[in-house]
């Protein structure tokens, strides 16, 4: 084990210190592996001993352990199955970390937190038009407002500039042929009209041809606005800004069909029943949701109005800061606003969300023109919760849960991790919504246009925060929920580690794999992305994507459903490609590996009336929905994980209804797959190897089949955002007394979850990255002048 002795020196024997490090780091770099894996991080350790940092609690990275003697050896306590695998609250890690997870997370003790709680005014209140951030003493401006004070109101057209051929400009979900509310750039109804409010959505608002061929889709023509179908009076067909809802529900007028309710905060099929929109936490019951952008009660800010300043109620402070005790500062009474320190019991690891300006999350919440956009859940006309497939959901779900989390802190200096709160699930589905996200100087690029805003949020941190500097990043987070992961990342922000749903570690598929152009990012430069892979696994982690939480699944419980009633060998429902009717007509779709699996195996008849060349009974391979596909699911004993344009949600499929998940897929990473033992509870084929594919299946023996088929039974909560929902019963039951059927089922559920397994990842890489090692030495030397620390064995 590593002591420390602590001795005066020069400031030329620190300087040889830090030398000799910088040398042996640069040697190390040479003698192993560029891109390692997590292995490799552990492996290199004292053997697995559970050995806090040395240095100070006050200084932020000492920890402290009860109940197990430093130096202690886990390797002989902690024995490794034949897998390799190590079991730990109920999962198998690799072995490294789960023998350390075993040996020293649950033993883990609070230490003392100092919270900075934030006094500092912004300019004129934010004028009524924003959030003031007491940190640093700014404002956070509501949706088409700006400036210091949030004064300045900006001008967010609806439609492109016109030209003759194309009146209202060219096509863009918010074009508008009624009236254009500039502040958010979304178009309503406007004076005038019986319901000015009504929102006039895509095509509601331009005239509609009729189908080239029978049973084909009408055409909008984007150059012809449908005026007398917004605005007339008619007494039978009134138009859509002037339909009563109660005649239209009595059915006693027409209207036209294609005016619907996509905008948030409103409910019916003519938007007459005013709901909840959807915010972050919901604004933490502290502020109001307007629209997707938290207007925080006085003397609460953050996204979420989770963060207290010195002029709230201590009283109503959150769970995380709560109990604290106050140090009041002598000058209290002067009138003037002043920090207050507040200490609070904490346990390791600690994550530092920054509280970001709202155009990197809040305004894309509160400008987004779909409801279903990037969230989990949206509300009814009774306000209770539906939660929603949209699979990017995750990304929401683990902002929430870090922004109530008891290992939140306030104090940057304490930290162990920092989050950066981009969304870019909600910028990405928006990058053509509106003018004022024009993608124009991008080439069309989705992917570019996201880049650049993890760029500018790069560039925020560094101007307004001291903490980037202190690990050259990394220490922090960033979350990736798009198909082709973190591929587009700048090149800045690459020592971070990423939190993806796309492991691809470009080791085979070197290049953008998507079909769909606009996320293709091989064509932006590498001044702008570096030359980086999409996935790191010695520092990021692919993280589950979101499922809707289907109470009917787990109240028949089928993950549970044992072997004798899987019938079925493999199974595999999905977009197979051109061959199938229907299907993608990429032959980059899925980089051509779901239409070899279905050459191979298919069920059902292509469009040439062909099958696959070995189908069999027992192996359903098959384009066609499924009535009941997690019934399917879970009557099947493998079933395929096959990438879409890029990830897709089959790997979660076939975990929470039981089944075995069979990779096909090289280089490229699944949920978990650098830290959770994959032998233990999953099988990988290469692509080569499809066409032996149901020969190796049929190669396990029963014993082994029921062994992985147990260890999917024991891990598939860690596939569920648990944490987050639960949030939302706990909202739901607080604000109407209610409690829903899943939230009773999720309440019943006590496995470690989605969150839960992020925080144990990172309490390991805490104590387990050598440069964090490193840096902590490094960090006590230079914090003390006449003062240095070396390591001796």
């Amino acid at each position: 084990m590593f002591s420390v002795q602590k001795w005066k020196c020069s400031w030329s024997l620190v300087a040889t210190v830090a030398s000799v490090i910088v040398l042996v780091s640069v040697v190390h770099l040479f003698m192993f592996p560029v891109v390692p894996s997590f292995d490799y991080f552990s492996a290199r350790q004292a053997p697995y001993k559970c050995v806090p940092i040395n240095a100070s609690t006050e200084q932020g990275v000492g920890h402290v352990w009860e109940n197990i003697q430093p130096g202690l050896d886990l390797d002989h306590r902690f024995p490794s199955d034949l897998h390799n695998g190590i079991v730990y609250h109920n999962a198998p890690w690799n072995a490294e970390i789960g023998r350390w997870l075993s040996g020293c997370d649950a033993v883990a003790i609070e230490v003392k937190i100092v919270e900075t709680i934030g006094g500092k005014r912004c300019k004129d209140d934010c004028s009524g038009q924003g959030v003031c951030n007491f940190e640093l003493g700014q404002c956070r401006c509501f949706h088409g407002f700006s400036g210091e004070d949030c004064s300045e109101r900006l001008h967010l057209s609806c439609n492109y500039p016109k030209t003759p051929e194309l009146p209202y400009g060219r096509w863009v979900v918010s074009i508008c042929s009624a009236h254009c509310d500039t502040t958010r750039a979304m178009c309503f109804c406007g004076e005038g009209t019986k319901y000015p409010n009504r929102p006039v959505a895509e095509a509601c608002g331009f005239q509609l041809n009729l189908p080239s061929e029978p049973g084909g889709p009408k055409l909008t023509d984007w150059a012809k606005a449908d005026l007398d179908n917004i605005f007339t009076t008619n007494a039978s067909k009134p138009g859509w800004c002037n339909v009563d809802p109660d005649a239209a529900y009595a059915s006693k007028v027409h209207f036209k069909e294609e005016c619907d309710c996509k905008y948030d905060g409103v409910w019916g099929r003519f938007c007459e029943v005013p709901v909840e929109s959807v915010c972050i936490n919901q604004c933490s019951a502290n502020g109001h949701c307007r629209g997707g952008f938290c207007q925080c009660h006085t003397g609460w800010y953050g996204t979420d109005c989770s963060i207290p300043s010195v002029i709230s109620p201590m009283g109503e402070w959150p769970k995380w800061l709560r109990p604290a005790h106050i140090d009041i500062p002598s000058n209290e009474l002067t009138g003037s606003l002043v920090n207050l320190n507040a200490v609070v019991n904490k346990k390791r690891p600690l994550i530092y969300v920054y509280d970001l300006p709202p155009e990197f999350n809040s305004l894309l919440l509160e400008g987004r023109h779909f409801k279903f956009e990037c969230v989990n859940r949206i509300y009814d006309d009774r306000n209770a919760t539906l939660w929603t497939d949209q699979l990017y959901g995750s990304q929401i779900a683990m902002y929430e849960s870090m922004l109530a989390s008891p290992h939140r802190t306030l104090n940057g200096d304490e930290a162990d991790f920092f989050f950066v709160p981009v969304l870019d699930s909600c910028i990405i589905t928006r990058a053509d919504d509106a003018p004022h996200l024009s993608m124009e100087n991008h080439t069309g690029l989705r992917s570019s246009l996201t880049l650049e805003f993890y760029r500018k949020a790069y560039d925020h941190i560094i101007e307004k925060y001291p903490y980037w500097n202190r690990s050259a990043g990394r220490d922090h987070i960033w979350s990736f929920s798009w198909d082709e992961g973190a591929c587009y990342a700048p090149k800045e922000i690459w020592n971070s580690m990423m939190l993806v749903h796309w492991g691809n570690t470009n080791s085979k598929h070197n290049h953008s794999t998507t079909a769909y152009w606009a996320d293709n990012w091989d064509k932006i430069s590498p001044d702008r992305r570096g030359n980086h892979p999409c996935f790191d696994p010695a520092k990021d982690l692919v993280l589950p994507a979101w499922k809707h939480p289907d109470v009917t699944a787990l109240t028949a419980k089928l993950w549970s459903r044992p072997r004798e009633m899987r019938k079925t060998l493999f199974y595999f429902n999905g977009n197979l490609g051109p061959a199938y009717t229907s299907g993608r007509p990429e032959d980059t779709y899925s980089m051509g590996i779901r239409q070899k699996l279905a050459d191979e195996f298919g069920s059902t008849p292509n469009k040439e009336g062909k099958i696959g060349k070995q189908h069999t009974e027992d192996v359903i391979v098959t384009p066609l929905r499924s009535e009941n596909y997690h019934e399917d699911i879970a009557n099947s004993t493998f079933c395929g994980v096959l990438p879409g344009d890029g990830w897709s949600g089959r790997m979660e499929d076939s975990i929470l209804q039981g089944c075995i998940p069979v990779v096909i897929q090289d280089g490229i990473f699944l949920p978990y797959e650098n830290v959770l033992n994959y032998e233990s509870f999953a099988v990988r084929i290469r692509e080569d190897e499809i066409p032996n594919l149901i020969k190796v299946l049929r190669g396990f023996n029963e014993t082994e089949v029921e062994f992985k088929l147990s260890n999917v039974q024991k891990i598939w909560q860690r596939f569920l955002y648990r944490d987050s929902i639960l949030l939302e019963a706990e909202r739901q039951k607080t604000v109407f007394g209610r409690v829903e059927d899943w939230a009773v089922q999720f309440l019943q559920q006590t496995e470690d979850d989605v969150f839960t397994t992020f925080l144990q990842v990172l309490h390991y890489k805490l104590h387990n990255d050598p440069w964090r090692r490193q840096l902590a030495y490094l960090k006590k030397e230079y914090g003390l002048p006449q003062e240095c620390l070396t390591k001796t064995k």
